[in-house]
């Protein structure tokens, strides 16, 4: 596997319009202030077209599991907490220190601000119906669900729900996206517009055309070409 940073370095420097984002960044393995450099250096390499999704982070990836780093969930849940907290206010500009159980800055301030205000989106791994994982998805710009029981599968209704439950909630007036992601055929348009169609008048705003069966990267380039779905 590539770097996701390196790459979306690269991404940035040969695109215009589409959004780039690595899915997911578990921010428990990484320096908080780090990412707040990297996130804003693609956010000015890409003009704002940077999307920044988070969540505890798969325990089989052995470069994560296998090193050391924190790996019982209440110690990445409170990783991911606090970096999410240091992350945002390094990217306000603004003198800033923190005080937390696992980080400790004193006061400093980096520029320059994102591209994007009034921040970069954060999309965030939410377990549906755990209270404590949605909310912290809502404190931010997005929700990838998931499960609290991961043989669970998420259906049209789950997001239905999750959408009713984010709009009676959530206290900022900000847009706020649902993400889901699935595979479509690029060769049959109906039929692709018919998986996605569920998924978005339940409430999803974005779906993401995630092809982890594809056997090589010529596969993946032929489906971009094809374009998305057209539900009209």
């Amino acid at each position: 596997m590539y770097d996701p940073w390196i790459v979306m370095a690269a991404m940035a420097m040969r695109t215009k319009h589409v959004r780039m984002g690595a899915i997911i960044t578990p921010l428990s393995r990484r320096r908080p202030w780090k990412v707040a450099r990297e996130t804003v250096t693609l956010d000015h390499l890409s003009q704002g077209r940077l999307v920044l999704p988070v969540g505890l982070g798969a325990l089989g990836d052995k470069g994560f599991g296998n090193v050391g780093e924190v790996t019982d969930r209440k110690g990445r849940a409170e990783l991911l907490d606090e970096s999410l907290d240091i992350i945002t206010g390094l990217w306000s500009a603004q003198p800033f220190s923190y005080q937390g159980k696992h980080y400790h800055l004193e006061e400093m301030a980096f520029r320059p601000t994102p591209v994007q205000q009034p921040r970069i989106p954060i999309w965030v791994v939410g377990a549906w119906p755990r209270a404590k994982s949605i909310n912290r998805a809502m404190r931010y710009d997005g929700l990838l669900p998931t499960k609290m029981e991961q043989d669970d599968p998420v259906t049209p209704e789950d997001i239905r729900a999750m959408r009713e439950h984010i709009a009676s909630q959530r206290k900022q007036a900000t847009p706020f996206d649902i993400i889901w992601e699935g595979e479509t055929p690029g060769d049959d348009t109906e039929q692709a517009a018919a998986i996605v169609r569920p998924w978005a008048e339940a409430g999803a705003t974005w779906w993401l055309e995630s092809r982890w069966s594809a056997s090589n990267i010529e596969e993946v380039r032929i489906r971009i070409q094809q374009g998305p779905p057209h539900l009209a």
